[in-house]
């Protein structure tokens, strides 16, 4: 039998992106991350760490209130694909992240060149009665979860 163990706490979300400047610049210099350090992963550290034989990585740490996004730039090997999957395909996952103010991120995004996903919708039942929610895509398509919190009553 194995020994027991418990999660502590949630470290980061890694995010593979296709190009790490572009993606850099929606997420500190859109969202407001701030970037915290770049890491070059390569040989066998790399591969061993993911998995993946002859992965080279560029990596930017990004902080937030609460969070740290990882994104990473594969330069290798040769053979990566690029995919997009919709919030409904098995495999599809999202980052979701509070704002104090919903319409104000939206606007940022849309002046930056890049739009939400759908509209932004108030939650009508359960414990997030009042929550504002919609999704974004930053630059590669992974979806972001922005909400706001329910008017104090």
């Amino acid at each position: 039998m194995s020994a027991p163990f418990r999660i502590i706490a949630a470290d980061h979300t890694g995010i593979t992106v296709s190009n790490l400047e572009r993606s850099l610049a929606f997420w500190r210099d859109v969202l407001g991350f701030e970037l915290s350090h770049r890491p070059h992963q390569t040989g066998e550290l790399a591969a061993e760490i993911t998995g993946v034989p002859g992965a080279e990585i560029l990596i930017a740490v990004l902080k937030a209130p609460g969070h740290k996004i990882e994104l990473l730039e594969y330069r290798g090997p040769p053979d990566r694909k690029h995919l997009i999957p919709r919030p409904c395909d098995v495999g599809s996952v999202h980052v979701a992240l509070t704002v104090d103010n919903l319409d104000a991120v939206i606007e940022r995004i849309t002046a930056s060149g890049w739009k939400a996903a759908g509209k932004p919708q108030t939650l009508m039942a359960g414990p997030n009665t009042g929550k504002r929610v919609v999704y974004v895509r930053d630059p590669d398509g992974t979806t972001i979860e922005l909400m706001q919190p329910a008017p104090e009553k």
